[in-house]
């Protein structure tokens, strides 16, 4: 149900919280189960309303659980070009599965191809400003497209992931799309009831996930983490930790001083 009394709407009636609100609702969906905060979502939200979803663990999850809800949420998912074998086979199964429609977006073509031309295929491990050039051109640009029209979007972010997302709210304001709501229902998650979750309901995930990949990007950017690494070591392993979000994500202060993209 919508607070009625902290939500105003624009002039293309897209609902806008107020700092307090934010916070009431931060408050509210920390304790509250997460099918109160998806019923929440959909209701307030829906038909603009989009899970952003790179068949992870978490991302898979909330397929699986919105798949009990109505109407139907978007789903949509970045084609880097880049990406393992395993997660179109994942993407696959879920197809199968859930009988959902995903939403491909791809980076645009003469970018990639310039991008290749003149700086090769293995720029980004040159620096952390390469890195985040090529990233800026697979993920960034597509996802700005992806999230035209769109009032609201769900991500898979859990605050345990990595340095960069301790500071992670349920509910936020996502600044680099316009404003629009940007809802991390898992972010006070542990990793054990992620994985508890799906083997309970028994959901499809990512065969690198057991090869000891806990977090999957791109492939030449991936690799399976050591005994006793964080779960996010296997990302960007050439990086320092704080610089290790692909600019989907950040935010002033968690990577990327003064860019929100």
């Amino acid at each position: 149900m919508k607070p009625q009394s902290s939500v105003s709407t624009t002039d293309k009636h897209r609902p806008v919280f107020s700092p307090t609100t934010l916070r009431e609702l931060n408050q509210r969906f920390q304790a509250a189960p997460i099918g109160e905060l998806l019923g929440w979502a959909i209701d307030t939200f829906s038909p603009k309303l989009a899970l952003a979803n790179s068949f992870g663990a978490e991302d898979v999850l909330l397929i699986d659980m919105l798949s009990t809800l109505h109407p139907p949420t978007k789903i949509f998912t970045l084609d880097t070009g880049r990406l393992p074998e395993e997660t179109f086979e994942v993407m696959e199964r879920v197809l199968e599965r859930y009988k959902v429609a995903i939403e491909s977006y791809f980076p645009e073509r003469e970018a990639v191809e310039r991008l290749e031309r003149e700086r090769g295929f293995y720029s980004f491990r040159r620096s952390v400003e390469e890195r985040k050039f090529c990233c800026r051109i697979r993920k960034v640009e597509p996802l700005g497209r992806a999230l035209v029209g769109v009032d609201a979007w769900m991500t898979g972010l859990r605050r345990e992931q990595a340095a960069t997302r301790t500071g992670l709210d349920i509910v936020e304001i996502d600044e680099s799309h316009g404003s629009i709501v940007k809802l991390n229902p898992l972010a006070a998650w542990t990793e054990q009831q992620v994985w508890d979750y799906i083997r309970t309901h028994n959901v499809p995930y990512n065969a690198l996930h057991d090869r000891g990949y806990p977090s999957i990007g791109c492939a030449p950017c991936t690799r399976a983490v050591q005994p006793g690494e964080d779960i996010r070591a296997g990302r960007w392993w050439w990086e320092n930790p704080t610089t290790k979000e692909c600019g989907l994500h950040l935010t002033p202060g968690n990577g990327d001083p003064g860019r929100k993209t």
